[in-house]
């Protein structure tokens, strides 16, 4: 893998114009540059992230805050000429991460985005974006987001990684995902995608109503787990299910506090949203 250091923080706007205007596949190979930045945390945007996922005050980062840091990296490097699919469309099947050491006084830190391991899909191809961070003293955090893309077609055997359905599950908390939480989940993490903004928007790409980032949702959950995870050696792995189409109530099942453990998002009509479990680094 070959990196490409910036200076700053990719500038947004160009790169959504850039996203809009992609709409075709245009091969079947990933690059092979990753990008890196040095960074620092913002200790307004984090109070204002903290307050949109219902995150309580901390010296620690929220385990899922570095996602909101890399975003622009990863704009830049899903939108570049040699990235071979359309940004919009994309559909983000599971997310997995690592904390390696607690993200407490965390200052400037070096965030880095690459994507690998292109596979076929039932429903296309699939590819992970991963997400790490680090501080001068090595790695600290890393994500691994599956992503999938439709109507590609790639040889080879279909693989079944689905997670298990949790079991021995009891409700923890539950809570309203309102209808302008997409819109408002967009302001901290810069993630305007349409189909979560409003009803109209989400219609011109087939979603009846506005549906809530799957990272919201993530985080969210996290937020009400808090005192149930350690604050590092952990690895956070969710699939995402049927979206959770705003606005909406949901209910989180969980087990016992514990090193290992399960989690279930469900709305009504017993609709699977998310479900994940959390387990120590091996």
């Amino acid at each position: 893998m070959d990196w490409h250091t910036l200076g700053n923080t990719p500038f947004l706007p160009p790169l959504y114009w850039r996203a809009a205007l992609k709409r075709k596949v245009n091969g079947t190979t990933l690059p092979e540059q990753g990008l890196r930045c040095w960074m620092s945390v913002d200790p307004r945007h984090l109070a204002a992230y903290r307050k949109v996922c219902g995150f309580d005050n901390s010296p620690i980062l929220p385990a899922t805050y570095p996602h909101i840091l890399a975003f622009a990296l990863q704009m830049q490097l899903l939108t570049a000429r040699d990235f071979p699919f359309p940004l919009l469309g994309l559909i983000h099947l599971s997310n997995r991460i690592r904390i390696l050491r607690p993200l407490g006084s965390v200052g400037y830190l070096q965030v880095s985005v690459k994507t690998q391991n292109l596979q076929p899909h039932a429903k296309g191809a699939t590819f992970d974006l991963i997400t790490t961070m680090e501080d001068s003293l090595g790695p600290l955090w890393e994500a691994e987001s599956r992503m999938l893309c439709r109507g590609v077609k790639l040889p080879g055997e279909v693989a079944d990684d689905a997670l298990l359905p949790p079991i021995d599950l009891t409700e923890l908390t539950r809570w309203k995902a309102p209808a302008d939480i997409g819109r408002r989940y967009a302001r901290v993490s810069g993630d305007y995608n349409p189909i979560h903004l409003s009803a109209l928007s989400a219609k011109l790409f087939g979603f009846p109503q506005a549906i809530a980032h799957g990272l919201w949702n993530k985080a969210r959950t996290l937020a009400a787990l808090e005192q149930h995870l350690p604050t590092a050696n952990i690895e956070i792995n969710v699939a995402f299910k049927k979206p959770v189409r705003l606005p909406a109530e949901v209910t989180l099942l969980s087990s016992a506090p514990g090193a290992n453990g399960e989690l279930q998002l469900m709305g009504a009509s017993d609709i699977e949203h998310m479900s994940g479990r959390w387990r120590p680094l091996a």
